[in-house]
């Protein structure tokens, strides 16, 4: 059978896809997302050994596998990340909010951190590597790295990169200090891996047992939401921040409508948002 064939999807279905996607994950796809939708579960059709994505939604209509379920919304998050992505943050990090809980910390030497959104890793461990780089090695840091696919977690847990990963935005002096080579690919070191720990969780639920955080990264993950539900998220993430804690979202997100929980500085080149 032609990929096209497989690839195909009747718009009932697409509609269907749209509506699970939505329910299980809050992720809105529009009606013009069917390249999208072909792409990413014409793979999964073929490992089923289904003939088209029409029959993999008659499979799930019928039996609501939750397996199967989940594959499919996994399938279309976009797990788009790489190392010190938006370097403006980290350098504002560094300047700016490191001086500031250290002082405020001194007693306690405890600091956190989440990467709200930290598929295979790259975020959180471009944080652990700048703290270990600010001489906070003999500090108590945590890093809290969630993401709603449980795949993309395994692989951030592994701490085990392909050359092309490490060419994106990664320095040459980190990746000799904190990467070896493991065949043809390159393993983090224990060091930096174990200041960090990754759990799913789904950001539309209860956050308020988490943290409190220092500082929070949910970048590049509500744009895919409505407007009610990303309301709802930075309502959340509010409750997971000290007062005075950072949340950093994306170049293409705002927290517009938010002002009562927030701030917006703008820091350097950096825009950050501050917990009141």
């Amino acid at each position: 059978m032609s990929t096209s064939s497989i690839a195909s999807i009747d718009w009932e279905n697409y509609r269907f896809l749209q509506e699970h996607v939505y329910s299980q994950a809050g992720i809105v796809l529009e009606d013009n997302k069917h390249y999208l939708f072909e792409s990413r579960l014409t793979p999964i059709v073929r490992r089923l050994g289904l003939g088209s994505i029409n029959d993999l939604c008659a499979l799930l209509k019928v039996s609501r596998e939750a397996e199967v379920g989940r594959q499919v919304v996994e399938a279309m998050t976009t797990n788009e990340t790489y190392f010190f992505r938006d370097p403006a943050h980290y350098e504002a990090i560094r300047t700016a909010l490191l001086p500031r809980v250290k002082q405020e910390r001194r007693d306690t030497r405890k600091l956190r951190f989440w990467s709200a959104a930290a598929s295979t890793g790259q975020e959180a461990y471009s944080l652990a590597m700048l703290l270990l780089e600010q001489n906070l090695a003999d500090w108590d840091i945590q890093i809290l790295g969630t993401d709603f696919s449980s795949q993309v977690l395994e692989r951030a847990r592994a701490g085990k990169y392909q050359q092309i990963e490490v060419n994106r935005g990664l320095p040459a002096s980190l990746l000799v200090k904190y990467f070896s080579r493991s065949g043809v690919d390159w393993q983090l070191s224990e060091a930096v891996r174990r200041m960090a720990r990754f759990e799913t969780i789904d950001l539309r639920k209860s956050m308020r047992t988490l943290g409190p955080f220092d500082l929070v990264f949910c970048r590049n993950v509500m744009i895919y939401f409505d407007a009610e539900t990303k309301k709802k998220i930075m309502k959340e993430l509010h409750g997971t921040l000290f007062r005075g804690g950072w949340l950093l979202l994306g170049g293409a997100e705002t927290a517009l409508g938010v002002e009562e929980w927030f701030d917006k500085q703008i820091i350097e080149n950096a825009t950050v948002y501050v917990a009141r």
